[in-house]
């Protein structure tokens, strides 16, 4: 008699859109694989589950695993244990595969919104961040004090290296870096570069003759051997 009984609770299962199996008859045990509805993208997740009867079902649960899955994470898999666990407890003595079975459907089927809601997430991050990439392309850095001095600090070493590398390149080449007495000694022209340049200009260099007063209104006496010009002044005081 009760293997008739569940027998006939199996036979009430099998009537959900599930694929059935029955594994052995004593004790009765069987899986039902329950695939979630189609998402946006046609993806689906999957699982099989293994149910065992005991002898005081339904006054107890079930023995139940998960026997086989696909695209669940393993917290899916817990998710849908203890789903089983808290509807076992709340239908003790009533025959209760079909709740399970339909509960865990309707897991499956939030699992799947949420991997849709994740990718729409993802994208709009992705897209977010594309975005904030392109302003900063636009807006270029903004200068504060602190990535300035960062900035001359880092610019300092860079051209205190460079001109290390340059003298050296020019020590190896034979080219030592001169001084101004070594650039002078070694071109002559140097010494002459003032006197050029006065030669140059010519008559352009003006002299103002209202400084001079004329030289026939002083009266010197040439042949006076004590002769004094610093005495004009005090002669005329």
């Amino acid at each position: 008699m009760p293997l008739r009984r569940r027998s006939a609770r199996l036979q009430l299962s099998t009537e959900q859109p599930t694929q059935n199996q029955v594994l052995s008859e004593e004790p009765t045990s069987f899986t039902i694989t329950v695939t979630s509805d189609a998402g946006e993208n046609g993806e689906t997740v999957e699982a099989t589950l293994k149910f065992t009867y005991v002898a005081e079902y339904p006054d107890e649960p079930p023995l139940w695993e998960i026997y086989s899955q696909e695209n669940l994470e393993d917290g899916d898999l817990d998710n849908i244990l203890t789903l089983l666990k808290q509807q076992a407890e709340e239908n003790l003595g009533m025959v209760m595969i079909f709740t399970l079975v339909t509960a865990v459907q309707e897991k499956l089927n939030e699992i799947v919104d949420a991997m849709k809601n994740r990718r729409e997430e993802e994208n709009l991050r992705k897209e977010k961040e594309a975005e904030e990439a392109e302003k900063v392309k636009f807006q270029g850095t903004v200068v504060t004090i602190e990535n300035f001095l960062a900035w001359k600090a880092k610019f300092e070493l860079e051209m205190t290296e460079f001109r290390r590398k340059k003298q050296k390149e020019e020590e190896q080449a034979g080219k030592p870096r001169l001084t101004g007495k070594q650039l002078f000694e070694r071109d002559h022209n140097l010494d002459t570069s003032d006197i050029q340049f006065l030669e140059e200009a010519g008559n352009n260099v003006e002299v103002d003759e209202s400084l001079f007063q004329d030289i026939e209104d002083l009266d010197l006496d040439e042949d006076d051997p004590n002769f004094d010009p610093l005495d004009i002044d005090s002669d005329e005081d």
